[in-house]
């Protein structure tokens, strides 16, 4: 959740909001359309047209905005952060960001060429008293390989289990230095960002969107990340056992994380800049099982280049066609949005290809807005 999102608007004037809108949309079908676009997808093994390039290995495969401002049963679709398919409910789920006057949230959505809402899940304590706003501030998503939930949280950070029913179960460990100060070295607004379990479900990855301020370098350099990693246990728990560390580009933050393979991760690395707009990229490390443990480590920004986790360019949508995307704000491409979001879809378009989703925050603004990108991507092995 980057620092320039407006201020939610409060729950009753989300709903006398909604309410407007729906009559609208019933006095005109036409008045709000569900905008959305489809590439040719690669067929027969063979890589997608160059004039869908969004770089070396990726292609632009399509985009919607039907969940934008999407109205159901009362409440307004919005503030979507993060991305994890649920093989259980055939649907993808998306976790709600901290929202002022509403409950924690997952909304769950089929068929992204033409996504629709399918359902929705109350995050609970283990007492059943809902969370919300003040203790709460969701923004990564996992599904377990026992179905359960994985939801991360800025607010202390914390890392939490729910069940299928959205009731806590347990709770992952994070390292003291990693809660936000003064308890820790963290920033408020800028902490466990990314979440994604391996596809084998024996690694979980926790990463955070800020820098700690004990891993700022001594020229001021605030580009070293550092990322949990936990792997599972035999009492069906996870276990944090290591830390990578991670640079991203001047200015970025880690938007997301999505595990691929065997010890692959993808890094969504963001950035927005008032009347330019945002800059979206997706890295691969494609083996971070051999990154270095910097647990150790207290000084990230000043440890040598052999820390860090190595990472290619696999997309920057900055590049992409623009698939006659429009934008309520200044962008270099209209198809870029506040992408925070993302995750792999199961299966693939063809062979060595996958297709990568990509779903934006739209923080409830008028200047923003809830888009969900389909991407062709090539990851390294």
């Amino acid at each position: 959740m980057p620092p320039s999102k407006t201020p939610h608007p409060t729950r009753s004037s989300r709903r006398v909001r909604a309410a407007a809108v729906a009559a609208l949309m019933l006095a005109s079908p036409l008045a709000i359309p569900a905008a959305s676009a489809r590439a040719e997808a690669p067929t027969g093994g063979h890589l997608p047209s160059p004039s869908l390039a969004c770089g070396a290995d990726a292609w632009a495969e399509g985009y919607s905005d039907a969940l934008n401002k999407l109205v159901v049963d009362g409440d307004t679709v919005g503030g979507l952060s993060a991305l994890s398919y649920d093989a259980r409910r055939h649907a993808y789920g998306a976790v709600v960001d901290h929202s002022t006057g509403e409950l924690a949230k997952i909304w769950f959505f089929a068929d992204p060429a033409s996504p629709k809402v399918v359902g929705s899940l109350v995050l609970r304590k283990p007492d059943g008293t809902p969370y919300d706003e003040t203790d709460f501030d969701g923004e990564g998503l996992a599904v377990l390989p026992n179905g359960d939930y994985l939801v991360s949280s800025e607010t202390e950070p914390s890392v939490r289990e729910f069940d299928r029913q959205g009731v806590q179960q347990s709770e992952l460990a994070v390292p003291a230095r990693f809660l936000v100060a003064p308890a820790g070295q963290a920033t408020s607004n800028a902490t466990l960002e990314g979440l994604s379990v391996s596809p084998d479900g024996s690694t979980v990855y926790a990463a955070m969107e800020g820098v700690l301020s004990g891993d700022v370098s001594s020229t001021g350099a605030a580009t070293d990340r550092r990322i949990l990693v936990y792997r599972a246990n035999h009492r069906h728990g996870y276990d944090l056992v290591k830390e990578i560390g991670y640079q991203v580009d001047p200015g970025n933050r880690i938007s997301e994380v999505a595990a691929y393979g065997q010890h692959g991760l993808l890094v969504l690395e963001a950035a927005f800049t008032a009347g330019f707009g945002n800059t979206i990229k997706v890295y691969a490390a494609p083996n971070v099982q051999r990154s270095a443990d910097v647990t150790a480590v207290t000084d990230l920004g000043n440890a040598g280049s052999g820390e860090l986790t190595k990472k290619t360019l696999i997309a920057d949508v900055s590049q992409c066609p623009s698939l006659g995307a429009t934008a309520p704000e200044p962008q270099p491409n209209p198809i870029l949005d506040n992408y925070e979001g993302m995750t792999l879809a199961p299966g693939s378009p063809c062979s060595g290809l996958s297709e990568l989703l990509l779903i934006s925050d739209d923080n409830f603004s008028a200047a923003q807005n809830t888009r969900l990108l389909r991407l062709t991507v090539r990851l390294p092995s």
